[in-house]
């Protein structure tokens, strides 16, 4: 059994990988043989190293059973096991407890106070997603372990920058809050702001989100609000860990989920999926002078087999390397989520936009 064991780890290296040849779709095995579990993560680059934060997935269920995983690398194809960074706990009642939803986790670098700070999504134990709240933890060290500060809506209060008029004006929206969906008059009172005003005073809803640090090192908490109708992106604090009251409502109405961004020159590029649940769909591409806008759609960046559902993915995050940038995506399996497969492809540029070109192999 021993020598069989040893010689699944021997094959599994070349399963995913030869010669730092990326494979997506494929097992990709760590350093125990045991493939990836790190979904809908992001990548932290820190002293020459690599840190792969995810959900770790069960066999049977989507739910947080374990916590959020880490995973080292020095070239991004040979990843190392590092723990569990945050885990759940087995307190009743804890909002971390057992069962929870924690998605999407980034971590980034904070200079000045020397802490890496997570962000993720968190719905409580047996609430589906109705709370729809962001979670933050810090650490002194990126593999953790990470401290949970506290959970939230975002901005409680405050109107976004981009809001015209005052929200006294928007009283009107009142008799739409219990209007039948979907309706020419009701997607106008969403575009309106029906729901941002809804939840004025509790704090925005936070879903599908991922962390963006500028240049200049201010960082940017981008996230699925409103019902998943509407996008936001607020500015975090000096520190990370808090959002400043700034923010922005992005596509109101437009239905986008699983925002990642970068920024290409002076331009800010941003990928997002439609809302279809677990299935995947068309990839949306939008484009602004600067974080705060104004922010413009684009045709689908994707181009090669299975281009118009995101070659059967949906992205988690977009890793800038001083190489070029990388498109990460998940190829979800809800029936077995632990199988959840992963698309790594690199970013090019034709005509000044990004381009997202299938490959079945390629090297870094």
């Amino acid at each position: 059994m021993k020598i069989l064991l040893l010689l699944w780890m021997f094959l599994s290296a070349f399963i995913v990988r030869a010669e730092g040849t990326v494979r997506s779709g494929a097992v990709w095995p760590d350093n125990r043989g045991q493939h990836i579990n790190a979904h809908g993560g992001g990548i932290l680059y820190h002293d020459g190293r690599y840190y792969w934060f995810g959900e770790h997935k069960s066999a049977e269920t989507t739910a947080a059973l374990v916590g959020i995983t880490c995973y080292s690398s020095e070239n991004l194809t040979d990843w190392r096991y590092e723990g569990v960074a945050l885990p759940v706990t087995d307190t009743a009642g804890d909002e971390l407890e057992r069962g929870c939803i924690m998605e999407r986790p980034k971590v980034v670098y904070n200079a000045s106070t020397r802490k890496f700070v997570l962000w993720f999504h968190l719905e409580f134990k047996g609430q589906g997603y109705g709370a729809a709240r962001y979670g933050v933890a810090v650490s002194d060290h990126p593999t953790g372990p990470y401290r949970f500060l506290r959970s939230g809506r975002v901005n409680a209060g405050v109107q976004p920058l981009n809001m015209k008029g005052s929200m006294a004006d928007l009283d009107t929206l009142d008799v739409w809050e219990n209007a039948e969906w979907w309706t020419p008059q009701w997607r106008r009172a969403v575009e309106d702001g029906l729901f941002m005003r809804r939840d004025f005073d509790g704090g925005q809803m936070a879903r599908d989100q991922t962390v963006f640090v500028d240049t200049d090192g201010r960082a940017y908490h981008i996230y699925s609000s409103e019902e998943n109708l509407t996008l936001q992106i607020a500015e975090l604090s000096p520190d990370y860990t808090a959002h400043t009251g700034r923010y922005i409502r992005v596509a109101p109405g437009g239905q986008n989920e699983a925002p990642t961004v970068f920024r290409h020159g002076d331009t800010y590029w941003m990928v997002t999926s439609g809302c279809t649940g677990w299935a995947p769909n068309r990839a949306r591409l939008f484009s602004a002078p600067s974080i705060w806008g104004p922010w413009r759609q684009h045709d689908n960046p994707c181009r090669g087999k299975d281009a118009d559902t995101t070659f059967g993915g949906q992205g988690t995050y977009i890793l800038s390397t001083p190489k070029g940038h990388i498109f990460m995506a998940d190829i979800w399996r809800p029936k077995q989520p632990d199988d959840s497969r992963y698309i790594w492809l690199p970013i090019t540029f034709e005509d000044g936009l990004p381009v997202i070109q299938w490959r079945d192999e390629w090297s870094f």
